[in-house]
């Protein structure tokens, strides 16, 4: 059956303790509401010469008016059967800022960065060209080490274990790379599967290869 459509978003709302004062007694005082965090510095835009900060100390995006990405239940390395699937509409240019953001609504609804691989049919991701840039050892260190959101290549994703969430960014590359990132990716997610790109695409490819 083909998926249909969403876009990510969360719903927070905070109140405060209600004081409802027994006759002839006093209303307790409420205790004050915990403001927002404040926000870490925001994740930049193009990779600098410096080793960046953790995806975790990121500060996400306006999703106000954006519906939920599910954190989905804690797990094991070892993939469930059946991991939720959800699509993100988004064009080819777009699905890669389609795929930041459901990252930064996983980061805020509690996923761990370690729980979280992101994988690129295209052009790789800016995060992994800049760890790239520190050597073939070092990228793949960091992806052995497993405190932090992994950003890999759909030709090389193969060689990435599988984490309890895997996000897709089908943003170009030849045919072949979707129908080939796409199953890989459902096999490596151990919950939840989040897909960003054509849906018409990704449902055919979904319905046959899935």
């Amino acid at each position: 059956m083909p998926l249909i459509p969403e876009e990510p978003q969360i719903h927070e709302s905070a109140q405060g303790p209600r004081a409802t004062p027994a006759s002839g007694r006093t209303a307790p005082t409420p205790r004050p509401v915990p403001g927002p965090r404040p926000a870490a510095p925001s994740r930049p835009g193009r990779p600098g010469p410096l080793r960046p900060a953790p995806p975790v100390q990121r500060t996400p995006r306006d999703v106000a008016a954006a519906k939920p990405v599910p954190p989905g239940p804690a797990a094991s390395a070892a993939p469930a059967a059946n991991p939720q699937i959800q699509l993100i509409p988004a064009s080819v240019e777009g699905a890669v800022d389609a795929a930041d953001e459901a990252v930064d609504l996983l980061l805020e609804s509690g996923r761990a960065p370690g729980d979280v691989l992101v994988i690129t049919t295209g052009r790789p991701h800016p995060w992994a060209e800049h760890e790239l840039s520190f050597g073939d050892a070092s990228y793949w260190a960091q992806h052995d080490a497993g405190d932090d959101v992994f950003y890999t290549d759909a030709a090389v994703a193969s060689r990435a274990a599988s984490r309890p969430v895997v996000v897709v960014a089908v943003n170009g590359g030849p045919d072949t790379a979707a129908a080939a990132a796409l199953p890989l990716a459902h096999a490596r997610a151990g919950a939840l599967l989040i897909v960003c790109g054509d849906p018409q695409q990704i449902n055919s490819v979904l319905g046959t290869g899935v």
